[in-house]
């Protein structure tokens, strides 16, 4: 029991003002929040009040509420966009050593990104299908909740300097050519070629109040559910166990892990260093 009363009765009111304002928003715009983590979800509110100088949650609402333009700048801040060309490059080393061999025995392959950001994973795990001669019977399904991340994944348009970063990445997750071949260079910027391009679809979607996404093969919501609360990380587990095929792989985070979900019966560890998961034969309700 804290022996600071004062200290507890302000932590309180902060919380009750912050479920105000989350609901406020809820109401008036139809994005829930109120599952995330409680501590990043306050880092994210507080970095949208301060760049239009509001120190208070129930002035924040109010000026939200009145402002539908700078709505759009507080989702941009809401969402996870951190992310690089072949992140955590053990998982892609792994997912060609472990998944593309079942892949290979498919006519037709569907991956779902889900929370996709600014494209970066997905145009890798093009990539990877290209490399081991399955990218054309595939369709890659990139999809996010900020219309800003998906537009700026849809154009494929990325700094340069940060080329160097995506090379190491790609050699250490096995890369069968050069990083170079994947993209033109030119002012700044570098743009991914178009066959990697034409085999993914974007398209708006919100984790926690849209559906399933179709039978996929292979779902990768990689770094996602960290944000989220043990009530919405299962909620969004039940959607991706029922938007798999059997037999079908679920690809976590590094700090993610199904130990203790809801979804944990219906999933056998395939690499646990990884975090890719294969859904075994257990029947679920849709």
């Amino acid at each position: 029991m804290s022996n600071n009363p004062a200290s507890e009765m302000s932590q309180s009111i902060e919380r009750a003002e912050i479920d105000m304002l989350l609901l406020g928003l809820k109401n008036r715009y139809g994005y829930d929040f109120t599952h995330y983590s409680f501590a990043s979800l306050k880092r994210r509110i507080e970095k949208s009040m301060a760049m239009v100088r509001i120190t208070g949650y129930v002035e924040f609402l109010d000026y939200l509420l009145q402002n539908e333009d700078h709505f759009d700048i507080f989702l941009e801040n809401m969402s996870i966009t951190v992310t690089t060309m072949f992140r955590d490059p053990g998982f892609y080393k792994s997912f060609r050593e472990n998944v593309i061999p079942h892949l290979r025995t498919f006519p037709f392959i569907k991956i779902w990104h889900a929370g996709c950001a600014t494209g970066e994973e997905v145009y890798s795990m093009a990539i990877l299908l290209h490399e081991e001669g399955v990218l054309d019977r595939a369709r890659l399904y990139a999809t996010d909740f900020n219309n800003h991340s998906l537009y700026t994944a849809e154009q494929a348009i990325y700094l340069s300097k940060n080329v160097e970063i995506y090379s190491d990445n790609y050699v250490a997750a096995g890369g069968l050519s050069d990083f170079s071949d994947y993209f033109n260079d030119g002012y700044e910027r570098i743009k991914m070629k178009d066959f990697l391009r034409e085999r993914i679809t974007f398209s708006y979607h919100n984790l926690v109040t849209d559906g399933v996404f179709g039978e996929m093969n292979v779902i990768c919501c990689r770094n996602v559910l960290i944000y989220f609360d043990k009530i919405l990380q299962n909620h969004v587990l039940d959607h991706f166990v029922n938007s798999l095929r059997l037999g079908g792989f679920l690809c976590l985070g590094s700090k993610e892990t199904l130990t203790f979900t809801s979804a944990k019966d219906y999933f056998e560890t395939e690499d646990r260093k990884n975090r890719i998961y294969r859904r075994n034969m257990v029947s679920h309700a849709v």
